[in-house]
């Protein structure tokens, strides 16, 4: 495993880190102890880095890694970073009309900060994430002020943001602004746009990048085909209803013919394309079992995509800031 700068925290993080969101929820039945040995396997391949959060399953991902780590020898270090969920009312996101106060007040910021310090079984959590932003507060974002002071407490080293899916650019002034330490962006070989304004601010500014969805909710690993489906509860079932799947599987077979023998696999190409931009200090890929870790933590000590497929793959950029919420 090769391993990367986070931002001005001077951390050194495995390129290739964890995503636990299936080990908590929303992707189909999960068992705990293979979800154990999945992060034995990522650990062992040398990533240092898992990334989770509290609506992972109400604390389920959480709880999963705390028991992993409590199993490993006392010279590991691992950085795990949470996230802080929204009051959920009346839905995830934010509307235009609404005040931080209405999803995330501070009473709550604090009491998921303490829920994640119980179910963590940490005195203090490595990085909390904002889950995530509106632009509508960048004029007042008193929430980071919150988690500073939490911060300041010895809760917490550092402090980062998720970026909103359809409005990935509402935390460029929480960049500038020095209010957070990273930025878990998506980012991948179908949605490209972080390169246009949060990368370079991430460089100017020495905030770390986080990139997440980097095959793009399984599409990019090659293996979804028009008729494949999802178990009930996979959050898949909504991310590719209507004509989406067979949509997006066309787009896929496109860039499998342009990556030709370049990359031994699609999912070994996706992670290297999403590896690839100076910006980035780790990109968490999902999984759910031994292999897949030992799959993805591979792709981390191989040498990194030619200029000349990443400039080839970067034709596909799929534009479809619609995507989330539907046609």
């Amino acid at each position: 495993m090769q391993y990367r700068t986070f931002g001005k925290l001077g951390w050194k993080v495995s390129q290739i880190g964890m995503g636990t969101w299936a080990l908590g929820s929303n992707w189909g039945p999960q068992d705990d102890n293979e979800s154990i040995r999945a992060l034995h396997q990522a650990i062992d391949s040398g990533c240092n880095f898992i990334d989770t959060a509290r609506a992972y399953g109400d604390g389920r991902s959480e709880r999963v890694i705390a028991e992993a780590l409590k199993q490993r020898p006392a010279g590991d270090h691992v950085y795990v970073a949470t996230k802080v969920p929204p009051i959920v009312e009346p839905d995830w996101l934010a509307t235009p009309y609404q005040s931080w106060q209405e999803k995330f007040s501070e009473q709550h910021i604090r009491a998921e900060v303490d829920k994640s310090l119980r179910d963590l079984d940490v005195d203090c959590l490595d990085l909390v994430q904002m889950h995530t932003w509106s632009r509508a507060w960048n004029r007042d974002p008193m929430p980071f002020e919150i988690l500073r002071d939490c911060q300041k407490q010895g809760k917490l080293r550092a402090i980062g943001v998720s970026t909103p899916e359809i409005d990935q650019n509402a935390v460029i002034d929480l960049m500038r602004g020095s209010y957070v330490d990273s930025v878990q962006v998506i980012y991948n070989i179908l949605d490209q746009d972080a390169q246009a304004e949060i990368f370079p601010t991430a460089l100017e500014h020495g905030v770390a990048i986080v990139v997440r969805v980097a095959f793009d909710e399984s599409s990019l690993t090659g293996k979804l085909t028009k008729e494949t489906t999802f178990a009930d509860g996979d959050i898949r079932n909504g991310y590719f209803a209507g004509d989406r799947l067979p949509r997006t599987v066309d787009r896929v077979e496109k860039i499998r013919e342009d990556i030709g023998d370049a990359e031994p696999h699609m999912a070994t190409a996706a992670l290297k394309f999403a590896l690839k931009p100076q910006a980035v200090s780790t990109v968490i890929a999902g999984c759910r079992n031994e292999q897949q870790a030992a799959m993805n933590c591979a792709v981390g000590d191989q040498l990194p995509m030619s200029d000349k497929l990443e400039h080839k793959l970067r034709e596909h950029n799929w534009r479809r800031s619609f995507w989330p919420a539907g046609k």
